[in-house]
């Protein structure tokens, strides 16, 4: 959804409150697609500060389905998104410009755009459907948290294969 701020930005001390629909169903990028299971009606806000200065703030609730890092189950984690940025208008801070021009062009505000922004800056560095998860078997692929695997528990250190080999051939029968 794009939303049109001529009236704010070229008007000193204007403000203007709009609630815009997300538009994305899922959250696509380089870590994959996610789909949002549920999302709020973003509610955000837009002020004129003088100076060729707009102030954006708003707050966004969305659940987007993850899959855990250990087991691979799929589960809803919760983002409350909370944005406040200032833009400089006038263009003078240029390490300011080149985040804009994600979401602005123009006198047009992306929320879509903005939005991905927010969660990507968001995203969690590690995602568990529980804390006590143990994971999956790296042998059989099973997952462990629903069931044991059969496979042996012992894990020998590969560098004592030698070692082992000649155990076995000294084993009384």
């Amino acid at each position: 959804m794009k939303i049109e701020l001529a009236d704010v930005i070229f008007g000193e001390g204007r403000e203007m409150s709009e609630e815009a629909e997300i538009g994305f169903r899922s959250f696509d990028s380089r870590l994959g697609r996610f789909p949002i299971v549920k999302k709020e009606p973003f509610a955000i806000r837009f002020a004129n500060e003088g100076n060729r200065r707009l102030l954006i703030q708003g707050e966004a609730k969305l659940t987007i389905a993850i899959p855990c890092d250990r087991c691979l189950e799929m589960t809803s984690q919760a983002f409350h998104l909370m944005i406040d940025k200032e833009i400089d208008l006038t263009g003078e801070k240029e390490g300011m410009r080149m985040e804009e021009m994600d979401f602005m062009a123009g006198t047009n505000l992306d929320v879509d755009q903005l939005i991905f922004g927010e969660i990507l800056v968001s995203w969690p560095m590690k995602v568990l459907c529980r804390e006590d998860c143990k994971g999956i078997c790296r042998k059989c692929g099973a997952n462990l948290n629903v069931a044991g695997c059969q496979c042996p528990q012992a894990e020998l250190d590969p560098r004592m294969a030698a070692l082992q080999d000649i155990f076995n051939q000294f084993k009384e029968v």
